[in-house]
């Protein structure tokens, strides 16, 4: 039972993965969620790319300065042999004359890390100016500054960085310079600034006398100009996010709302129809549902004509035999001649019988759909069904009565058939009855069942009087009834034909009747010969 339902939830993902590719409004939906995203993480990309680059440039351009530097103060700042040392006036002096670039800061460390010089004590970088006067800021400001620190905390990934984890790197970063390497890094400063550093080794002739490092402090400039440059794509993105929501309610909601607008129009009895104008044009799950719920009202509104057409029909049928029974009755209390009263009462008892099969026949077609729908379609043997059918009017059947003969073809393949069997039995008793009612004494009934291509085609064949050229659709209505001179009374109710008609158009099938003739010697047509019904039900 697990590995059922194990399997039945494979396969229902496997169906909604496949729905994705083949629903229209799926790819609609699924284009729209992610084209924003597909435009911000291009972006983000993007920026990323811009900014890998612009801080490698950086570190570059502040490797170069360094050893510029360095060139400068091997020649003018360091003496001694065989222990050269730096000389820390003149070390001073020559880092005030090379004047670092603003936003960068020279700082000189001796050969055991002790601090000879730093270009911000060597020059007065204090400007005065005069300030703005004082206002309190604005909601709209304070939503700024606050979504600016929200995006600083998002993208500085090392902002969790301890002032002592900074100075350690500092520390390294020198220790790895005293070694004769140039290193680099990226920390933030104590007031919480990304920084780029580069430390390069101070040397005479090949020995390591100091330490010159050169920060940069403007990277965070360069990121803030990222960061707005990624602005424009978060716009697009946001506006991509309003557009697809836009046309998302557009071309689902606003349809879907119509449609349930519609419906309850429908419910309330303010329309018959739905009014699908417009939708049912689309090309989509929505159209598709447009069009079912219009064929779905439409054979609703037809099923109640027909019902009411029903019960005018059955009141018209029940009103003939009860005026005549009442007819009877006071013709029966009028006259004396116990002839004629004898003639009334078998005219009252003609009556109640044609009532009795009215009612019986009424009852059977209004339980046929709820029948129909509860029993489910199975694989039905028919030459088996009619073999037990024919088998079973052949024992009952009494002196005078048409026989019936079973012809079966099954040269195309065996006559097995998707359908429901109890209402296709009834489908071949009505139309058997009524070919016997129809052949005379001692004649046939000609069943003969042909497993065709993609159908199987019943047909039923009698000795009877045939049916007028222009009866042979009406035949089929309701409570329609041409019966010979000489038909018992009563035994018809008009309803057989009609009932097979429903069933087979239920099974998707058709039901028609033709005239069968005499062949003359001409080759033209002669007298008829009977009435041939024939059914074909398509294999499915």
């Amino acid at each position: 039972m697990a590995n059922t339902d194990e399997l039945g939830l494979i396969q229902s993902a496997m169906r909604t993965v496949r729905s994705l590719f083949t629903s229209r409004i799926a790819r609609l939906i699924l284009a729209s969620n992610l084209a924003g995203l597909l435009i911000l993480i291009t972006g983000a990309l993007f920026v990323n790319e811009i900014r890998a680059g612009l801080v490698q440039a950086r570190t570059e351009s502040l490797e170069a300065q360094a050893l510029t530097y360095e060139s400068v103060l091997s020649l003018t700042a360091t003496s001694g042999t065989p222990r050269p040392t730096l000389n820390e006036s003149l070390s001073r002096s020559s880092l005030k004359r090379l004047q670092a670039p603003p936003h960068t800061r020279v700082r000189l460390y001796s050969s055991d890390l002790k601090l000879i010089a730093d270009s911000f004590l060597l020059e007065e970088f204090i400007k005065t100016a005069e300030l703005p006067p004082l206002k309190k800021p604005g909601l709209l400001d304070r939503w700024a500054v606050g979504i600016s620190r929200h995006i600083s905390n998002v993208f500085n990934e090392e902002s969790g960085a301890t002032h002592a984890s900074a100075a350690k790197s500092l520390e390294e970063e020198l220790s790895i310079a005293l070694s004769g390497k140039n290193a680099a890094a990226q920390r933030f400063s104590e007031r919480g600034e990304r920084l780029i550093s580069v430390s390069v080794p101070v040397r005479y002739v090949s020995a390591v006398v100091g330490v010159l490092t050169v920060e940069a402090s403007d990277v965070e400039d360069i990121i803030r100009a990222e960061r707005a440059a990624l602005a424009p794509i978060i716009s697009v993105a946001v506006l991509m996010s309003l557009i697809t929501s836009f046309l998302l309610t557009a071309g689902i909601a606003r349809p879907l709302r119509r449609l349930s607008i519609a419906a309850d129009r429908v419910r309330s009895g303010k329309t018959n129809r739905l009014d699908m104008s417009g939708i049912s044009k689309r090309k989509d799950e929505i159209g598709d549902l447009a069009k079912a719920l219009d064929a779905m009202t439409g054979a609703l509104h037809d099923r109640i004509v027909l019902n009411e057409r029903f019960a005018a029909d059955v009141a018209h049928e029940l009103k003939n035999p009860l005026t005549s029974i009442r007819s009877a009755v006071e013709t029966s209390e009028a006259v004396e001649d116990e002839n004629v009263r004898e003639r009334m009462r078998q005219v009252i008892s003609r009556d109640v019988v044609r009532l009795d099969r009215l009612i019986t026949d009424i009852s059977n077609a209004s339980r046929l759909e709820a029948e129909i729908a509860r029993e489910k379609a199975t694989n039905v043997d028919v030459q088996r069904l009619l073999e037990d059918l024919v088998s079973i009017w052949r024992d009952t059947r009494k002196e005078g009565q048409p026989e019936v003969e079973l012809n079966i073809d099954t040269v195309e393949g065996p006559l097995i058939l998707k359908a429901r069997e109890g209402p296709l039995a009834q489908v071949i008793r009505n139309l058997v009855e009524n070919a016997r009612s129809f052949s005379p004494e001692d004649g046939v009934v000609t069943i003969t069942a042909v497993r065709e291509p993609k159908a199987i085609c019943l047909t039923f064949e009698d000795q009877g009087p045939g049916v007028p050229e222009d009866k042979l659709e009406k035949i089929f209505e309701r409570f329609y009834s041409d019966r010979p001179k000489g038909a018992k009374f009563g035994n018809n109710s008009g309803l057989g034909l009609s009932i097979v008609k429903q069933i087979v158009e239920t099974h998707y099938g058709e039901v028609f009747v033709q005239n069968l003739r005499q062949m003359n010697a001409d080759g033209s047509e002669g007298e008829v010969l009977g009435a041939q019904f024939v059914v074909r039900l398509p294999v499915r």
